[in-house]
């Protein structure tokens, strides 16, 4: 236990094992108290079939949560224990149902009363616990359907490194690095375009002295995102949210979020009422990440790129 107060809740997965491999071990001996051979795998599986009635292992996998292989491989070993046998399906010749044998209904009799004993000592257990162990698995397992460990610690992870990034004004000395995770995440995807380079080549011309803004996202002191806020002669919108990338090595910290709401956040200030976005419907998690900021689908604008087959406006407030 001292290792477990130590490491804390990440040790979770061991500790439920070591619990999981005594409850096994004690399983065991249960069996053997009632004279029963029987291996405790085997229970799911054996008490589905128990409850009388022909089944496929088709049907027992998707009732007990438990892959076909595994079933399958269960089901073997039940055979050969001679405790379960294959009839003919009578609707179907190529399937077969599962039954208990005359042995495994013996035995699933004398499951009943060890399941009544097995259940008041797990209630005294509980009466005599301050929490309820069994209630609060329901409760887990319900919230790990709801959203997975790995995602759990993967928004935790987004968050402890999102906090070492420093969104930064654009200076001189970001111009290749504007310029190169952009061309590198377009190349990936499609062709630079003869709008790409006027914005990418001369970015204080073309952006910067025409009263928009661009911001880079630094990491360890290294430019790893950039996102421009280009002025627009229109007059439905004020900005258009463009030339925004990541470095792949940086993805999965949140950065393409923190430079969307700076830049937003310049925007207002600015003055901004409307900002405008184009993009491509590949690329998913880029309009998750739009859709997120609260821009929402826009159609009919005339546009300089081939590869735009979605626009998008956000109204800010």
């Amino acid at each position: 236990m001292e290792f477990f107060n130590k490491v804390g809740k990440a040790a979770l997965g061991s500790r439920l094992r070591l619990m999981t491999a005594a409850i096994t071990d004690d399983a065991s001996k249960i069996y053997e108290l009632y004279g029963v051979e029987f291996v405790p795998k085997w229970f799911p599986v054996f008490y589905t079939l128990a409850e009388e009635r022909e089944i496929t292992i088709t049907e027992i996998a998707l009732e007990i949560g438990h892959s076909q292989p595994s079933v399958s491989k269960i089901m073997r070993e039940l055979i050969a224990a001679g405790l379960v046998e294959e009839i003919e399906k009578a609707d179907d010749k190529r399937k077969n149902n599962i039954i208990l044998t005359p042995k495994g209904v013996a035995i699933s009799q004398v499951f009943k009363h060890q399941l009544q004993d097995i259940d008041v000592a797990i209630e005294e257990m509980i009466l005599q616990s301050k929490h309820n162990l069994w209630a609060a698995l329901e409760e887990w397992e319900f919230l790990l359907s709801q959203k997975s460990l790995l995602k759990r610690v993967s928004e935790q992870k987004k968050k402890r490194e999102s906090k070492d990034v420093e969104i930064t004004a654009y200076k001189p000395q970001y111009k290749q690095a504007f310029k190169e995770l952009n061309v590198e995440w377009i190349s990936k995807y499609f062709e630079m375009e003869e709008a790409d380079y006027k914005a990418l080549d001369n970015p204080e011309d073309y952006i910067l002295n025409k009263g928009g803004k661009i911001l880079v996202a630094l990491y360890d002191n290294e430019p790893v995102g950039v996102c421009a806020l280009i002025k627009m002669n229109d007059s439905e919108y004020d900005f258009e949210m463009a030339k925004m990338a990541v470095s792949p090595k940086a993805q999965g910290k949140n950065i393409g979020y923190l430079l969307g709401k700076e830049i937003l956040k310049t925007a207002k200030e600015m003055g901004a009422k409307k900002v405008y976005l184009e993009s491509n419907t590949i690329l998913k998690p880029a309009i998750n990440l739009y859709y997120k900021l609260g821009f929402e689908k826009v159609f009919g604008l005339s546009t300089p790129y081939k590869r735009c087959n979605i626009q998008m406006e956000l109204i800010i407030e």
